[in-house]
């Protein structure tokens, strides 16, 4: 049975599927069942560089920036993507090698938390603001 914002992973292709509405089946891809990515939120070894954090700008606005330290942003070693929880909205940003991680949020309140994806340590929350 799956939760709805689950994120699972095809070990043989590497597909990423998001569940949006529960239900009862096993996500299957390639032949074989999908492994459920859990939700990371701190790593001793990893110099926090994979837990989102949000930074509160002086126009009221918010940044979410991966890792206290900045993250890799390798074509090897890299964020997938940032999503951010917010009131009754997910707003999400794609990321490519060599961008920044981080993500512009318009809004002023409502965040809850953040999550972001690296393509070799998997998903990470954090809902922590910096300043």
């Amino acid at each position: 049975m799956t939760k709805q914002f689950e994120v699972y992973k095809c070990d043989v292709c590497g597909n990423l599927v998001e569940v949006l509405f529960a239900g009862e089946g096993t996500l299957v891809c390639c032949g074989k069942p999908m492994t459920l990515q859990e939700e990371k939120t701190k790593n001793e070894n990893s110099g926090e560089k994979h837990v989102p954090v949000f930074e509160k700008l002086e126009t009221g606005e918010t940044i979410v920036k991966v890792g206290s330290t900045p993250h890799p942003m390798s074509p090897e070693h890299h964020v997938q993507f940032i999503e951010v929880f917010a009131n009754d909205r997910i707003l999400r940003k794609y990321l490519e090698p060599n961008e920044k991680p981080e993500f512009l949020i318009k809004l002023k309140d409502g965040l809850k938390h953040a999550r972001e994806y690296c393509n070799l340590h998997g998903l990470w929350k954090g809902d922590n603001y910096v300043n």
